[in-house]
């Protein structure tokens, strides 16, 4: 059994780096974690995609640091919430997926996380759950009884679904749902603390009234910062609108993905994703150019998924392509589907985080094949343009591949 550690600093750097808001309070859950008590804290996340993104590293950071101080760390897969669909800033429905879809998304998530949490710590490991062993064991009874705790207007005092009625979207019966299914992992795990980002907070609390309602059991809920640009407060990261830096890109995609960020993002994706203290950080925005800082939080990035010296390999990618102006000698290659548009190729590729993205930089010129500027969206690839180089500004180079 792990020892627990009580140490102030360290507990102080876990309640107040990348955390948005703690419920009840920041002051009761120090009180509870200076006491030495072994607490239970997960983290869920739903296999809608195969790939996690930096925002999801935000958590995992965290959870180490509550795992290296002794605490039990579960991880969470949604592999029966994410069929619901949680319609968390959503303008509609999410579509269901089949069970075995939702599996198969999850395949490579333990890879990607492992830089971030020592998963099979001797000593200390990591708890791996699947929600669907218990919610899809529920009784119509059980989900009933679970239901009774909660008013319809409750349910619509979350933001979506008071958007969609005043846009008269339709608000689909199982999409209530979905928080009850997550508030009751909470009851099934017998956890002390659930972390989550702020788009989850709801969720969250469902689960807090219902451990309350089983085993008379508080939990903390602590919310993690989401990556927002601070000037149009938009999600930098989202899987479903497909957009941000994914953990299982190659490093010169994962390099030049941190680079294409604005130079406002650059001091959160410092704080929430790297693992450099927080004075380090001060030091490098206070002394370095924006484009020299984003260059520095590139490394750091790359390096922890890649290693130093693939990270350095990254870099001096970058530099070459874009400061020289040079196309790479070792091209990434691509496979292209059969009547691809030139919209969704440059998305799954990694040339544009959004389609709305890949339209800008069309339309600005910024997108050649072969040397040749794409004039138009509605572009399809063919066979024609088999084992072409596409190339993104100055920076991004992928070989087109039928």
């Amino acid at each position: 059994m792990s020892k627990i550690i009580t140490d102030e600093k360290r507990i102080d750097e876990i309640l107040d780096r990348s955390v948005g808001e703690i419920l009840p309070t920041r002051e009761k859950l120090k009180e509870k974690m200076m006491s030495g008590e072994k607490l239970r804290i997960y983290i869920g996340t739903d296999a809608t995609g195969a790939s996690l993104h930096l925002g999801h590293a935000t958590n995992y950071i965290i959870l180490e640091k509550f795992r290296q101080l002794g605490h039990e760390v579960i991880f969470l897969i949604g592999d029966f919430t994410s069929r619901i669909g949680d319609p968390t800033d959503k303008g509609v429905a999410r579509v269901q997926q089949t069970r075995e879809e939702v599996v198969s998304h999850t395949q490579t998530w333990l890879d990607q996380v492992k830089p971030l949490v020592d998963i099979n710590n001797k000593e200390n490991s990591v708890e791996i759950v699947y929600n669907h062993d218990w919610l899809a064991k529920l009784t119509f009874e059980n989900i009933i009884d679970i239901a009774s705790n909660f008013t319809v207007q409750r349910m619509l005092e979350r933001d979506m679904f008071e958007k969609r009625l005043k846009e008269g979207k339709p608000i689909h019966l199982h999409e209530f749902f979905y928080p009850l299914m997550q508030g009751y992992d909470s009851v099934e795990l017998d956890v002390d603390i659930e972390m989550c980002g702020s788009d989850q907070k709801f969720n969250a609390l469902v689960g807090r009234t219902l451990l309350k309602k089983y085993k008379n059991k508080e939990k903390f809920v602590f919310i993690t910062t989401l990556l927002e640009n601070p000037k149009t407060g938009e999600k930098i990261m989202s899987k479903s609108l497909r957009t941000g830096v994914y953990l299982d890109w190659d490093p010169n995609q994962m390099f030049g993905g941190v680079m294409s960020q604005p130079d406002e993002n650059i001091k959160q994706l410092f704080i929430d994703t790297t693992l450099l203290e927080l004075n380090v950080i001060d030091k490098i925005l206070e002394d370095d150019e924006p484009r020299d800082a984003k260059m520095r939080l590139a490394f750091e990035i790359v390096k922890i998924y890649h290693g130093e010296k693939k990270a350095k390999k990254a870099q001096d990618y970058f530099v070459n392509t874009f400061s020289k102006k040079e196309i790479p000698d070792d091209i990434k290659e691509y496979k292209a589907k059969k009547g691809e548009s030139i919209l969704d190729f440059l998305v799954d590729c990694g040339g544009a985080s959004s389609k709305g993205n890949a339209r800008r930089k069309i339309e600005q010129k910024g997108v050649r094949i072969d040397k040749n500027t794409i004039s138009g969206v509605e572009y399809i690839l063919s066979s024609a343009d088999d084992n072409k180089v596409i190339n993104v500004g100055k920076k991004f180079f992928v070989k087109i591949i039928f």
